[in-house]
């Protein structure tokens, strides 16, 4: 898979949000705890999705040294955008790490317009918003989730609050899963390839894994 290379040690590192690097690194190396809200209209449609992650010390510190040009031991404002770009672009073909599903059936966002970068407490956050690329209203079951398809980094919610939705209408009723593996396996068995188990970061599926908030509501007419 195509690489959006820099020349340094980030072109490595920060292929945590870029690059499948095939099935001998098929387990995370970069963690992240995850925040998502699903921002609902009065109609019921999905107006938008605000990400926040918040990474791990260790690949703070490498985006840290990597983008401090003027080595003052901090990132100003050109450095985290330069930071936020490199995220962006490197993002863009995994479709920003997200997941929309409408009873089982993918639904498409738009890229985000930009990322933000920022560090607190000496660790990595980066923010977003997309919005669906179709009108998506909220019936039957709509699910949200956040996965890396290339297994290398692995993003999570700590707390089920940290899927949240505001505007969620009264009739409607919320659920955080969190697949165990095997089970997971074991349920899709049938409609999992050959492609899959011999590499995993070639397909899709692997967003069997992913945590995920399910949104159940009464079919609208």
């Amino acid at each position: 898979m195509h690489v959006r290379t820099r020349t340094t040690i980030l072109a490595a590192s920060i292929a945590v949000l870029l690059v499948s690097t095939g099935p001998a690194s098929v387990h995370p190396h970069v963690f992240a705890e995850a925040r998502l809200d699903v921002l609902v209209n009065p109609d019921r449609t999905v107006r938008s999705l605000r990400h926040v992650w918040r990474f791990d010390d260790l690949f703070s510190s490498t985006v840290l040294m990597e983008f401090d040009k003027n080595g003052d031991l901090k990132l100003d404002d050109a450095e985290l955008k330069d930071v936020s770009d490199t995220v962006y672009e490197s993002l863009a073909e995994f479709g920003y790490f997200q997941i929309v599903m409408v009873d089982g059936k993918d639904a498409a966002m738009n890229p985000p317009p930009k990322l933000m970068a920022n560090f607190e407490q000496d660790q990595l956050l980066i923010l977003f918003e997309s919005e669906p690329r179709e009108p998506l209203k909220l019936s039957g079951k709509v699910s949200f989730g956040v996965y890396d398809p290339t297994f290398y980094t692995a993003i999570d919610f700590i707390e089920d609050d940290n899927m949240a939705v505001d505007g969620m209408p009264a009739d409607c009723s919320r659920t955080v899963i969190r697949p165990d593996p095997e089970e997971a396996l074991a349920q899709n068995q049938g409609t999992l390839t050959d492609a899959f188990f011999n590499d995993p970061t070639g397909t899709d599926m692997s967003k069997i894994f992913a945590t995920r908030l399910e949104l159940t509501c009464p079919a609208q007419g």
